[in-house]
């Protein structure tokens, strides 16, 4: 049996390349797991709990949100500080929304490219294999194990490379499926604060 380093070994340069997408893959794996935790810590409790928020003290309120330290409580502490400045309450929500959509989807491509890449990457090591698989086959004729083998090597650069793509797939659809929660959490929360602050007497309106 062939121990791993010998089988990576024998997938030419590119299996260098497919190394550094996994190891990619992993640590925006481990980095995008622990913000997402952090992001969504007790979003259901703390949305519940924005009614009341609202319609109490706004300055108690805004600060209540922003020791959240939580997705959910950066866009309602963006809508309770717009309140209190007078400025447009929707404007800010929207505002904060965008800007932490943008820091929960940050990565996120980086994983979609890889999907792409690293089966090509495992495509182009096997076409290298195999070009020179053939030209050792011409000059040792009568040999077919020589481009038998070849291409059997060949090919641990095509197996590997999918092997990477799907990893990255299973990862980037598990973070897709936590985006789409969490934007949805973003939603309700905007909703919460303009609903807690039009029941306390209407919300503030750049003019």
């Amino acid at each position: 049996m062939e121990n791993s380093l010998e089988l990576f070994q024998k997938g030419g340069s590119v299996m260098y390349a497919l190394l550094l997408c996994s190891i990619a893959v992993a640590v925006i794996g481990i980095e995008r797991f622990r913000f997402y935790r952090q992001a969504g810590r007790n979003a259901a409790a703390f949305i519940a709990q924005l009614p009341l928020l609202g319609e109490g003290d706004v300055n108690k309120a805004m600060e209540t949100s922003g020791a959240e330290n939580t997705a959910p409580g950066t866009v309602a502490e963006a809508g309770f500080r717009a309140q209190l400045n007078g400025q447009d309450v929707q404007l800010a929500l929207d505002t904060a929304y965008t800007e932490v959509a943008m820091e929960l989807r940050a990565h996120l491509n980086y994983l979609s490219t890889i999907v792409t890449l690293a089966p090509l990457l495992g495509l182009l090591g096997t076409i290298s294999g195999m070009i020179e698989s053939f030209s050792i086959f011409s000059v040792r004729a009568g040999e077919p194990l020589a481009i038998t083998g070849g291409i059997g090597e060949a090919l641990i650069a095509t197996a590997t490379g999918l092997c990477v793509a799907i990893f990255a797939l299973l990862v980037h659809t598990y973070f897709a499926q936590r985006l789409d929660e969490m934007l949805a959490a973003l939603d309700k929360t905007s909703t919460a604060v303009i609903s807690a602050l039009h029941r306390k007497g209407g919300t503030s309106h750049a003019s």
